[in-house]
């Protein structure tokens, strides 16, 4: 006996019933012909669709339908299915073709009416709704149909308004009235477009592109919508999603003129972006600070692309040890956009590298004042408080006169000029010597502390190594010269201190 190959229908029976109705006729009691299997395909749609299996009752009514191109109420159930599964334009061919083969199908009419209503075809809804009410309705159908008719014409109304207004440049009193018109017709594609363009003259573009976003699904084929999308995403600074919907409007059209210009021009300002970001990555910073001079090359008429640029080129300066060069583009950027938290952190980093400790703890305050759980923030405030209060005492950075970004071949050429400068035998009056000598100590100090990974990092925090309170008890050779035992740079008695360098 030949194996039988079941159909997708058939394997769904089979899961219900042990045995499918459909592909073994000699059962006994089981339906034999076309319409005993149209007959046991629409009872098993039913049941699927009674238990919310859907797309499996879906497919029972696609093989009633086959079976019987004439039986209404196979399109009717599928219609219902289509409707369950939000598939409105699916729906709307059955019910026509319900109507066709069985015109005073009074329910089907009325759900074809209300389909048309939200989809915004009012001429069309209105002819349902008066027919339902001229046919034999029941008390419940007529009272819907009343309702549905009085709503419809008061919408053909406000559709007049609006585009009055609309036509008069009020695009906010035009907008109103489209919300109204909206909220019964949410599928109208024509109101959400204008709705759409209101939004934009009116500049709430967030509430133009969720208006633009549903023409796109409602409509097939809507370039113009994902053009509009992109353009609006490009100008708002967001090349990512700009890019991704001008690339929708070319799978639907490539030889689209305005979205394959558009492409190509965020295409390359996106590209230039993400390789400045990956030079940052790579620390390589002078590098994506010509990157982003790239950048508003590229696109210099959009202001958030030049604001972004900026606000990246500070952070790569800033990154790079440039401070000077950092704090007026840090600046020019916040007084564009006072309250960004990254610029204010950047830009406090810049004033410390800078020594301007007061200032950069401004910035550390207003950015916690928006950022009040940024760790970073916290830690960036302390530590510039803590160098401030340093600052005020002893620095040793100050005493060599070198930058805190300078390396330690830096720091020992300072110290060698100027130890030769103050070392005490270059003076013969004792005034004199003996500042020699306290200005010598200092500077020796400061080299001991600055050479010195450990000493130095603690002084980077706030701490100093040379201080005994700040260490809590902890003694340094240093700490005894002055009236307690420690070690003495020049030794005792009369000294003859030589140095063993040029």
């Amino acid at each position: 006996m030949k194996a039988l190959t079941l159909s997708k229908q058939c394997q769904t029976v089979v899961k219900y019933f042990g045995y499918c109705q459909l592909c073994c006729p000699r059962l006994s009691g089981v339906k034999c012909g076309r319409d005993g299997v149209v007959d046991n395909h629409m009872e098993m749609g039913k049941k699927l669709l009674a238990a919310g299996q859907l797309a499996d009752a879906l497919s029972h009514f696609h093989a009633a339908v086959d079976g019987d191109p004439n039986n209404y109420l196979a399109y009717y159930r599928r219609a219902t299915v289509f409707l369950a599964m939000g598939k409105s334009k699916s729906a709307l061919p059955d019910l026509s073709k319900v109507i066709e083969l069985k015109p005073d199908f009074t329910s089907a009419r009325l759900q074809r009416g209300n389909l048309l209503l939200k989809h915004g075809k009012l001429d069309e809804a209105e002819s349902d709704f008066k027919k339902v009410l001229k046919s034999n309705p029941t008390d419940k159908e007529e009272k819907e149909a009343q309702s549905q008719l009085t709503k419809s014409d008061e919408i053909q109304r406000l559709v007049v308004e609006a585009h009055s207004s609309y036509e008069n440049k009020d695009y906010v009193t035009a907008a109103s009235q489209l919300d109204t018109i909206i909220e019964t017709c949410n599928w109208d594609v024509r109101s959400r477009e204008m709705r759409a363009e209101c939004f934009i003259q009116m500049g709430e573009m967030w509430k133009a592109i969720s208006d633009l976003k549903a023409t796109s699904k409602l409509r097939n084929d809507n370039t113009q919508a994902f053009y509009k999308l992109s353009t609006i995403y490009y100008n708002l600074g967001d090349h990512e999603m700009s890019l991704n919907e001008v690339r929708e409007c070319l799978k639907l059209d490539p030889d689209h003129k305005q979205c394959y210009s558009h492409y190509k021009l965020v295409k390359k300002l996106n590209k230039q972006i993400q390789s400045a970001e990956e030079l940052i990555q790579e620390q390589r910073y002078d590098d994506a600070v010509s990157k982003y001079e790239a950048v508003m090359k590229t696109e210099p008429n959009v202001h958030h692309y030049s604001l972004l640029a900026k606000q990246r080129i500070c952070h790569a300066l800033v990154q790079g040890q440039q401070s000077s060069r950092a704090i007026p583009v840090c600046s020019e950027v916040l007084q564009s956009d006072p309250q960004n938290v990254n610029v204010l952190k950047d830009r406090a980093e810049a004033y410390v590298q800078e020594e301007q400790y007061e200032e950069a703890i401004k910035d550390y305050e207003t950015a916690g004042q928006h950022s009040e759980n940024d760790r970073q923030i916290k830690e960036g405030l302390e530590k510039a408080q803590r160098l401030l209060k340093q600052s005020q005492k002893r620095d040793y950075y100050k005493i060599l006169g070198v930058k805190r970004t300078a390396q330690k071949k830096e720091i020992i050429k300072a110290y060698r000029k100027l130890a030769q400068q103050w070392h005490p035998d270059n003076f013969q009056d004792p005034e004199e010597k003996k500042a020699a000598e306290k200005k010598f100590i200092d500077i020796a100090q400061a080299k001991e502390v600055l050479t010195d990974p450990d000493m130095r990092n603690k002084f980077d925090r706030g701490e100093d190594p040379m201080d005994p309170e700040s260490q809590q008890g902890h003694h340094h050779p240093f700490y005894g010269f002055h009236g307690s035992q420690g070690f003495n740079p020049f030794g005792s008695g009369s000294f003859n201190f030589k140095f063993g360098f040029n």
